[in-house]
């Protein structure tokens, strides 16, 4: 009994350890090649010179809101598809996603249109510096509609997660990703017979990619898997009775990621105070910073699904032995991640165009996050993955709004222009807000209320 114990044992976990990579490393690839292209197109842009840099990550500031809105809706929708998924119920996992598809086109709608008719509105929030403001608006106008692509391609992406078929996205990204980069490199510095159109050039390479992505993502879904493919209105129809058990669980994921991006947005009007070089320094830390912290995107993603599965199939002490085993490999995930981007921080540096010590101050930023990241780890893994599975949205949009605005945000103000850190100093003050949250989310780990099914209608 007991051989046959541990050799069930070992298969469970080899299991586990199996599926998570089958969901996490097609989302590490898929966001390392995402934020790849990031660092590609600032590396690219940086040799424009430093209001580029600035313009371009300020313009941007419109998608990284948006995004955290997609981002909110697809993992407010994998905490319903993932139950669903596991109980087998292909109606309600359409009519998810025709509520999915509807808030996020519409968000993606309304600042397409903010960016494209107010740009100079919008990059006056961020700077007055009018070389800045004037790259930024080239750059908005153009690359304002890829947004709407942007909100169909990653809500099909993620059901296509859900239903065990991670290689898909990354296949139609790389193929995305990889004219996004050679678009970028003709257009921006006017290779051959393209015109030479800069910033602009990288927008207009940015939209026609992502025009791409979503159309092969909605070919394939149509073609290969009709369980996600809405073929009827009925997928838009929804009764009080769906929408009141949906939304109390979704809506708190969706305010928590645009109150999180609001804060991260603040967070930039605190850096723009301090100069185009704090700007440029901090773009620059984060464009490579990023770069270290997809592995924790891909276990958070397979961290929701997973456990979310197992709860839909009604196996709850899984789900709880899934978190555990969870938290552990966030952790270490965390130390690895931190330990190369620190001792590869000053290589990646070296690739920009930009003075040294703004190359310097990046720096030392990236030293800071690199000693975060066992954190930023767990606070992923915890708030993003466990809590969410669970349906405990509501606590963990407490967790992250606590850290942000009541620790982060006013720590931001207060180091920029009160204390008068310069950069670096005060992103590392920035570091409470991951501290707090980690208390947070572990208390309510331990309590153990986090398990919720939500596969039946109450």
């Amino acid at each position: 009994k007991t051989v046959h114990f541990v050799t069930r044992e070992i298969s469970e976990r080899k299991d586990f350890f199996l599926k998570m990579f089958s969901i996490a490393l097609p989302v590490v690839v898929q966001s390392l090649l995402n934020n790849s292209l990031s660092f590609v197109d600032t590396l690219m842009i940086g040799q424009l010179g430093e209001s580029s840099i600035a313009a371009v990550a300020l313009a941007n500031q419109m998608f990284f809101l948006i995004s955290l809105l997609f981002f909110g809706v697809t993992s407010g929708s994998a905490i319903f598809l993932s139950q669903y998924w596991g109980a087998r119920n292909e109606t309600d996992i359409q009519k998810v996603l025709g509520i999915s598809l509807s808030i996020a086109g519409i968000g993606a709608l309304l600042v397409a249109l903010a960016s494209f008719f107010f740009p100079r509105q919008i990059m006056h929030i961020f700077t007055t510096e009018e070389t800045v403001v004037r790259i930024g608006i080239s750059y908005l106008k153009i690359v304002a509609v890829s947004y709407l692509f942007s909100a169909f391609s990653q809500i099909m992406a993620t059901a296509l997660r859900v239903i065990g078929k991670a290689k898909i996205p990354l296949q139609v990204a790389l193929v995305s990703l990889s004219l996004n980069a050679v678009g970028n490199y003709l257009l921006i510095f006017g290779i051959g017979p393209f015109p030479q159109w800069g910033v602009a050039g990288a927008a207009l390479a940015t939209a026609v990619s992502r025009l791409i992505e979503m159309l092969a993502l909605l070919y394939i879904v149509y073609r290969r898997h009709p369980v996600i493919a809405i073929r009827s209105r009925q997928a838009f129809v929804w009764n009080k009775k769906f929408v009141l058990h949906i939304l109390p669980t979704s809506l708190p994921v969706i305010i928590n990621e645009i109150f999180w991006a609001l804060g991260m947005t603040t967070y930039k009007i605190a850096y723009s105070r301090m100069g185009i070089e704090a700007i440029a320094a901090i773009n620059v830390a984060e464009s490579i910073g990023n770069l270290f912290f997809v592995v924790m995107m891909g276990v958070s993603n397979a961290t929701l699904i997973m456990i979310g599965v197992k709860i839909g199939e009604k196996q709850v002490p899984l789900a709880r032995l899934y978190a555990r085993r969870f938290i552990t490999t966030a952790f270490l995930v965390g130390i690895g991640m931190g330990m190369f981007e620190f001792f590869f921080a000053p290589v990646f540096a070296q690739f920009f165009n930009i003075r040294d010590e703004v190359r310097q101050l990046a720096i030392y930023c990236l030293y800071i996050n690199a000693a975060l990241l066992p954190i930023k780890s767990l606070n992923m893994v915890i708030i993003v993955g466990i809590l969410r599975s669970g349906g405990d949205t509501r606590y963990s949009m407490f967790a992250e709004m606590f850290g942000v605005w009541a620790v982060g945000v006013p720590l931001a103000f207060f180091g920029a222009l009160v204390l008068k850190l310069n950069i670096y100093q005060l992103y590392l003050l920035l570091g409470m807000e991951e501290v707090s949250k980690l208390v947070l989310g572990m208390y309510r780990i331990k309590k153990g209320t986090w398990v919720n099914d939500l596969t039946e209608l109450h």
